[in-house]
């Protein structure tokens, strides 16, 4: 996946599902069910026990579901090159590290910095990231978003923390290319349980709150 591949994605979608879970029992039907949703770019962790092995299994079945699916919480460029071998299609980061940002960007890999203050996110741009994670978004709200729009004119920001149905469209409507969403769309319990239809239902519940239609809507 290109960068202007995924930025599309994201303008198109509004939303990026962020998956933590103690255990996936089948990545590719976690991905299916969160595309039949309306949310096709999905972002597995490795706060999950063996990863990789979803990456992988969620990567040779991409043709089934038509889900882009990246790995966060990429900390080291061993995690980064780890990572893209399994077949992720981009990474991101909670914070600014700059040997993952030299990995992503050596394979033509997309890579979103995580950033919290003007300071990193110009840091997080010059570094190559030019979708910039700013995290832990409730600890900032929308309008902060707003402001670094001042300094940074068409920067493309995606708030990752906190975010759930009540507050997306309002971060959206400060400027974010897409918003991330985690626990409300793909609680961790649903996850290891393997309630694909109850997490198509959040997903789409959600896109619908960002003014999205869900895909066969």
């Amino acid at each position: 996946m290109t960068q202007e591949e995924l930025l599309a994605l994201l303008a198109a979608d509004r939303t990026l599902a962020v998956v933590r879970a103690p255990s996936i029992p089948d990545a590719a039907e976690l991905a299916a069910s969160l595309a039949a949703g309306g949310i096709r770019a999905l972002e597995l962790t490795f706060t999950t026990p063996d990863v990789l092995t979803h990456i992988r299994r969620a990567a040779d079945t991409a043709s089934e579901h038509g889900a882009a699916v990246g790995v966060g919480t990429v900390l080291t460029a061993d995690q980064a090159r780890a990572a893209i071998d399994a077949g992720a299609q981009f990474l991101v980061t909670p914070g600014i590290r700059p040997e993952v940002a030299a990995v992503a960007t050596a394979a033509g890999v997309p890579i979103s910095l995580g950033a919290m203050t003007p300071s990193e996110v110009a840091q997080a741009l010059d570094l190559g990231s030019e979708i910039v994670k700013i995290f832990p978004a409730r600890q900032v709200g929308p309008m902060f978003l707003k402001d670094l729009h001042g300094p940074y004119p068409g920067v493309k920001l995606l708030p990752s923390g906190g975010i759930d149905a009540s507050n997306a469209r309002s971060y959206l409507n400060a400027g974010a290319l897409a918003v991330c969403c985690g626990t409300s769309v793909v609680p961790p319990s649903a996850v290891e349980a393997g309630e694909w239809e109850s997490i198509t239902s959040r997903a789409a519940d959600f896109t619908a709150a960002l003014g999205v239609a869900a895909a066969g809507s």
